[in-house]
């Protein structure tokens, strides 16, 4: 008996295995402006495209200074002049800020739920000269 159940959960774990990348494919960035670890002069816009359609509603993003050029130990701090948009197919946050953002290193840090149900999280970092 315990040798038929080590055979059967033998071969659970080599088809979980073999199951296509696809199928397991949560929500994910395919795009964003600025690019993961980008260098660029004071933006008044930032934005996140996404792999597939995400429930809006249930998306947030936020805008996160990291550090701060000349101040050592810099706590995170969250920016919050700007409003989000998405386009009509659901794919594209546009972050657009009332005012461009100050020279420092930040993070654009999201949260979404995708077609498939499944919450997912990241975040994109870049620095403003």
């Amino acid at each position: 008996m315990r040798s038929a159940m080590f055979w059967a959960a033998a071969m659970l774990t080599t088809a979980a295995s073999l199951a296509p990348v696809a199928a397991l494919a949560h929500v994910q960035i395919v795009a964003s402006t600025p690019a993961e670890g980008a260098t660029l002069a004071k933006p008044r816009t930032l934005s996140l495209t996404f792999g597939e359609a995400i429930a809006a509603p249930s998306a947030a993003t936020s805008i996160v200074m990291t550090a701060m050029p000349g101040m050592a130990d810099h706590p995170p701090m969250t920016i919050r002049n700007y409003q989000t948009t998405w386009s009509a197919d659901n794919r594209t946050a546009t972050l657009t800020l009332r005012q461009p953002l100050a020279s420092g290193t930040y993070e654009v840090r999201w949260q979404a739920t995708g077609t498939d149900g499944h919450r997912a999280t990241g975040k994109i970092g870049f620095t403003v000269r």
